[in-house]
């Protein structure tokens, strides 16, 4: 899965929290939210300068992305045949952030799991 192809299925899928997604397409969607929330950071810097507790633009693109982005972790999470429960490791301070992050650049299951098909057709 490319860039683009990411985004678009990041978007298409923005309630969707069934099924399976990949490391690209999280990863994808994770490095798109970054540039989103920089872009928006300096678009509200040069429009707002004056208003130091206002960013408007950076709140909006915050409250676009957010759903989308508890999809496709909750869909990640999916892949390593996990509840999407787990993501809730993340209010656990250091630790749940690192076992995310660990379990987000592991391989998904090879083949189908609890959640659906191998979205990568069982190629390792």
């Amino acid at each position: 899965m490319n860039f683009g192809q990411a985004i678009t299925a990041g978007f298409q899928n923005y309630v969707n929290f069934a099924g399976r997604a990949i490391r690209s397409e999280f990863w994808y969607w994770f490095l798109f939210a970054v540039l989103v929330s920089i872009a928006a950071s300096v678009i509200d810097a040069v429009l707002f300068s004056e208003l130091e507790l206002m960013s408007p633009i950076s709140t909006l693109a915050g409250l676009a992305m957010f759903l989308p982005g508890l999809a496709v972790s909750i869909r990640r999470l999916h892949d390593l045949d996990r509840s999407g429960w787990w993501f809730l490791l993340i209010f656990v301070p250091l630790v749940g952030a690192i076992i995310l992050l660990i379990w987000n650049c592991t391989r998904g299951t090879v083949g189908p799991n609890r959640f659906g098909p191998d979205p990568l057709g069982g190629v390792p």
